[in-house]
């Protein structure tokens, strides 16, 4: 008797996706996956399109052609907060907060309505220092201190899928440490990661599966181990 294989199950799939700004193309044809409750890393050299791909995912870019699924639902023509509200949180790039507002006001507006309190010591219980900060305004924090709070976005509504692009960007390496700590955690408790980080071996070190972008094209995919075993890493990354 034959024994089916099942599929693993899927948080993001991309399918022929090409992407980009004002009719310029950034991305062609992109076939890229994230299996629920793993991480994926994506790599490459700058200007390969890392972060197009990671906005066009989120719905800050709409594709040109292809589609995006996000655990199976087709949302390549939803809006940004339509894609957020099925469960998708996305961590740009230069540390995005309320500089204006306090701490305590930042995680409120991260959270849930009702689960503010929950969601607030959550994330002060995974960098405490925040706890140390609540009512200081979220502009005089430290470089690492503002990271932490853009962060917590993706531990404050316990998301399906995130999207994290250069986390750990001009950061001190012991703040470094406590962000992939922090990652880890964030698939321990049930959500995928996609990550991008110019940290490309402690990426690779966390994550399941890989790609590697260049000129907005595939380049490589398959395990993270693959890949640093390959001759293709030392072609387009180097020592990195």
């Amino acid at each position: 008797m034959s024994t089916a294989v099942t599929e693993p199950a899927l948080a993001l799939e991309l399918r022929h996706i090409s992407s980009g700004y004002a009719g310029t193309t950034v991305l062609r044809n992109i076939d890229l996956s994230v299996p629920a409750g793993s991480v994926t890393a994506l790599v490459g050299p700058n200007g390969a399109g890392k972060s197009t791909l990671l906005k066009t995912v989120s719905g800050l870019i709409r594709p040109n052609a292809g589609s995006v699924r996000l655990g199976g639902v087709d949302v390549s023509m939803l809006a940004a907060h339509e894609r957020a509200g099925l469960g998708l949180c996305h961590v740009p790039e230069g540390r995005g907060v309320f500089r204006s507002l306090t701490v305590r006001e930042n995680l409120r507006l991260q959270a849930a309505p009702g689960n503010e309190a929950e969601a607030s010591d959550r994330c002060i219980a995974a960098f405490p220092i925040l706890g140390q900060r609540l009512d200081q305004t979220a502009g005089t924090l430290s470089g690492g201190q503002q990271q932490m709070l853009a962060m917590c976005r993706a531990y404050a509504r316990s998301p399906r899928l995130v999207l994290v692009d250069e986390a750990s960007l001009g950061l001190a390496p012991i703040i470094v440490d406590e962000i992939f700590t922090f990652l880890e955690t964030i698939v321990t408790r049930g959500s995928s990661l996609l990550i991008v980080d110019q940290f490309v071996t402690r990426a690779l070190d966390i994550a399941s599966t890989a790609y590697l972008l260049d000129r907005g094209e595939i380049a490589f995919a398959g395990t993270s181990a693959e890949l640093r075993e390959g001759d293709v890493f030392q072609r387009y990354l180097g020592d990195r």
